[in-house]
């Protein structure tokens, strides 16, 4: 079945990339040892609630089943509004309330 090989071998990807050997992985997102080998083996396709367990454990659930990875805000943001940003988040919440008024007033032009 190499349908989902490319999805195991990503799966393994992310799997290390978070330090995890497959048992300890294979617990926090609900499977036994065995099925987790499968997964990556390409021999059968993790299900959704496998998934999304896996996902709130910090697996890019996008790039194991598209090869495409979520952008970090860091990469989809430039660096003058990523400035921006920290600008704001540093402001009492007064401050942060007036800037939010001034941004919709000119967002109505």
């Amino acid at each position: 079945m190499e349908t989902f090989v490319g999805i195991g071998e990503r799966l393994k990807e992310e799997r290390e990339r978070l330090g995890l050997n497959q048992t300890e992985f294979a617990a926090l997102a609900g499977a036994s040892k065995n099925t987790q080998y499968n997964y990556e083996k390409g021999e059968r396709s993790p299900d959704a609630n496998y998934l999304a367990a896996a996902a709130q454990q910090g697996v890019d659930v996008l790039y194991v089943v598209t090869g495409q990875r979520v952008p970090s805000p860091e990469e989809s943001i430039a660096a003058d509004e990523m400035e921006t940003l920290r600008q704001i988040r540093a402001l009492g919440a007064e401050d942060r309330g007036a800037v939010g008024r001034l941004l919709a007033a000119f967002s109505r032009k």
